[in-house]
């Protein structure tokens, strides 16, 4: 029979919670990162959705009052990709491409995780 002080189980209590609580925080900043990730690659394509409508339309200004190509594209994209390509949602792409250009500031943010 092994006799443990209760100090001695203190630390192996520690120890195996210190493993869990490890384990846990790994996968949640996994998952953070995941996240952040996803999020990114939305926005970058979002992005050049919105300048490559821009272009097809002429250029910024001629942009701004184009919405016949818009619509033309909305429907192309809707009927063959399904949802999420409404004109609305293809106007937001293009003021999300025209806004980046006059805040570039956001391309020099990143992630940090305590």
């Amino acid at each position: 029979m092994q006799f443990f002080k209760i100090g001695d189980l203190t630390k192996m209590n520690r120890n195996y919670y210190k493993e869990i609580k490890e384990e846990i925080i790994n996968c949640e900043i996994y998952k953070k990162v995941k996240d952040y990730s996803k999020n990114r690659k939305e926005l970058d394509t979002y992005y050049n959705v919105g300048k490559i409508l821009i272009d097809a339309q002429g250029g910024k200004d001629k942009a701004k009052y184009e919405n016949k190509l818009i619509k033309e594209y909305s429907r192309k994209l809707t009927n063959e990709l399904g949802k999420g390509y409404s004109i609305t949602s293809l106007k937001y792409m293009r003021k999300f491409y025209l806004f980046k250009i006059g805040h570039p500031v956001g391309d020099h943010i990143t992630l940090i995780i305590i």
